[in-house]
């Protein structure tokens, strides 16, 4: 896992439907404390699945980043390539989530950049890196429209991943700040998976079709898995290599929906692993939505509870 490492701190219920003026005072649950960012959600959610997983990132030399470190240690996430900028902040992010109504779970953002955004491509390209990259099956890089000063040379980083025999999964961000066909389409053909948000996946795309824009996506030379997910009930929609298209209706999740926060990056984690079992395409995508429906419930980017014997009895597999 590469790219954004974060420090959540989540607060709920919040009503994000009045905005919180001067002199506000708003009161909530308990703050909860929880790794963030693609390398935590999608991360520890892939080790709770069984997969052996590490961090490419970096955190700064702060509370928020021990905090990172000791969690990743702890769920047996191999740390070699997460890196400690001396004098540098973690990123951090406060999510205000919503309790309640046709809200519940959506969340809004305070967000700090940190240390992650300074990975640029030599930190990719080194030796160390590249030799980790070789013992992997997989690397999934997030969040690339948040990654500015690295957009520009995925070309080259994903095209020497790929050549030490590892795969390269991208994550977007951002929803309907989700970027545009500049830089993705330079970057699609070196991309073995990429299934963003109906949101981002529109405005990449200007569609809202979205056989339309994976096909968008298909035409740039992507050579692997494409989708869209589709949000809420209306499950994703995925196509192989070859072009099939495969419809995967969401899953009911096994209580209230609580959190939102971190459940595209948990899809795309039990797609992985499912893949990287040998499931089939349809079964990939059911385990990961049954991955996300999970996530949905609890409080934070991922599910402490998951295990693969839980996403596969919400999945019906």
């Amino acid at each position: 896992m590469a790219g954004s490492c974060v420090a959540d701190i989540l607060c709920r219920p919040v009503d994000l439907s009045r905005a919180v003026g001067p002199g506000a005072h708003v009161a909530t649950e308990p703050a909860a404390l929880a790794p963030g960012g693609l390398t935590a959600n999608a991360g520890l959610t892939l080790a709770r699945l069984g997969m052996k997983t590490g961090v490419f990132s970096r955190v700064g030399d702060d509370a928020w980043g021990a905090m990172l470190r000791e969690t990743f240690e702890r769920e047996g996430v191999d740390t070699t390539g997460l890196v400690t900028a001396p004098g540098a902040a973690t990123s951090t992010t406060v999510v205000l989530v919503d309790g309640g109504g046709d809200m519940a779970g959506e969340r809004a953002f305070l967000h700090h950049a940190g240390a992650h955004r300074d990975l640029r491509a030599a930190d990719y390209l080194r030796g160390a890196a590249l030799g980790l990259f070789a013992r992997s099956r997989w690397l999934l890089v997030g969040y690339y429209p948040l990654m500015p000063d690295l957009q520009g040379d995925l070309p080259e980083v994903f095209a020497a991943v790929r050549e030490t025999g590892c795969r390269v999964a991208l994550e977007s961000a951002g929803g309907e700040r989700g970027g545009s066909m500049d830089p993705l389409r330079a970057i699609l053909p070196l991309v073995d998976l990429y299934v963003p948000s109906f949101a981002e996946a529109r405005s990449q795309t200007g569609t809202n079709d979205p056989r339309a824009m994976i096909e968008t996506f298909r035409a740039c030379g992507s050579p692997g898995v494409l989708g869209v997910k589709l949000g809420g009930e209306r499950g994703v929609l995925l196509q192989s290599a070859d072009g099939v298209f495969v419809e995967v209706a969401s899953c009911v999740p096994p209580g209230p929906v609580v959190d939102t926060t971190g459940a595209g990056d948990c899809f795309v984690a039990g797609l992985i692993a499912a893949l990287g079992a040998g499931a089939s395409l349809e079964d990939a995508g059911r385990l990961g939505c049954a991955v996300a429906a999970c996530t949905v419930g609890v409080v934070g980017g991922s599910d402490p509870a998951l295990s693969t014997e839980k996403a596969r009895r919400v999945a019906g597999l």
